[in-house]
């Protein structure tokens, strides 16, 4: 067994990100402020004092330079890691990342690989508003030539993270801003996660729960409720969008006949609708009830901490939601 500590997610995506700096002089990381300041949210912090400005370098208040400069240098040969600040600015890098960086390799006949990583943060709680509080790794999972991930767990950041970088492909990889002091434990050293595998986060017979990003910390609170009610749910971490993990989630629905979909994004044409539809496709036969969706308010993201949270999907839907796939019976009763 490796040895193993205790980091956050935050200490874990740095981690990965200096790992991957030392290892390969290919790979250099950009953005706003991610050098001398150490990036908004400190991830970055240190790594332009130890491997210099032409390895982290910051760049000027624009979206649109940043991943485009980030595209032309993937297709050249290097491996950059490009940070946008919060995915809602995303919406200004648009025609880089939906138009060439996802394109080029069909658009060249496999001749330009785009071997590009785009960090960036999601997720409301923060009190940030409408315009840096969304959750949009839906757009991205919708664009052929995307690979999207969405990391959980400190262990799931690096493993992840690590793998992106060293993918020919490009990578949307969403860090959910309000869990970056999540704590867990990683393994000292060398590893990689790959892309498209999902996790078991838990194991369970009456219902599938399954949850991306800060969800999985809402359904294995969620989880606990039920336990106390004598439901067994499971647990599934997709861990990525893109590619899609169809295999582990369909045979943990066969096996509990009832399945609750969670998801941060806004509800309407989202994730959570994907996944119920696979769901709903592929193993109708096997369903004892309806599968369920719980999303993000479709509403833009209030400001008022008292607003914001009623937006943010909760362990208590969760639960209410699971219990109504068994009307008035649990099982074990």
């Amino acid at each position: 067994m490796p040895e193993m500590r205790e980091l956050t997610i935050l200490e874990a995506i740095k981690e990965a990100l200096d790992e991957e700096l030392a290892r390969d002089p290919a790979v250099f990381l950009m953005g706003e402020d991610v050098g001398r300041a150490g990036g908004v949210f400190m991830v970055t912090e240190g790594l332009q004092q130890k491997y210099g400005k032409d390895r982290v370098m910051d760049t000027p208040i624009s979206e649109a330079i940043i991943a485009g400069t980030g595209v032309g240098a993937a297709m050249t040969g290097m491996r950059p890691v490009v940070e946008i600040m919060f995915c809602d600015f995303m919406t200004l890098a648009m025609d880089q990342v939906v138009n060439q960086a996802a394109k080029m390799h069909y658009m060249t006949g496999g001749q330009v690989k785009v071997p590009l990583v785009i960090r960036t943060a999601g997720g409301a709680g923060r009190a940030a508003a409408a315009q840096h509080s969304q959750s949009l790794h839906a757009w991205f999972a919708h664009i052929p030539g995307l690979k999207v991930v969405l990391p959980s767990t400190p262990y799931d950041a690096k493993g992840l993270l690590k793998s992106a970088i060293r993918d020919d492909n490009p990578v949307i990889y969403f860090e959910d801003k309000m869990s970056y002091k999540v704590k867990g434990p990683v393994p000292v050293g060398e590893y990689t996660i790959p892309l498209g595998v999902a996790d078991i986060k838990r194991n369970g017979t009456d219902v599938t729960l399954i949850a991306t990003s800060s969800m999985v910390q809402v359904a294995e609170k969620a989880a606990d409720l039920l336990g106390e009610d004598k439901i067994s749910a499971e647990l599934i971490d997709p861990r990525c969008l893109r590619p899609l993990d169809k295999g582990t989630i369909l045979d943990s629905v066969k096996k509990t006949g009832r399945a609750v979909v969670i998801d941060e994004g806004y509800l309407s044409y989202g994730t959570t609708a994907e996944i119920a539809a696979l769901i709903s496709d592929e193993a109708f036969d096997y369903l004892d009830a309806p599968v369920k969706r719980i999303g993000g308010m479709d509403v833009p993201i209030p400001m008022t901490p008292v607003l914001e949270t009623v937006t943010i999907p909760n362990e208590v839907q969760v639960v209410q939601t699971v219990k109504g796939l068994f009307g008035r019976r649990y099982p074990n009763e």
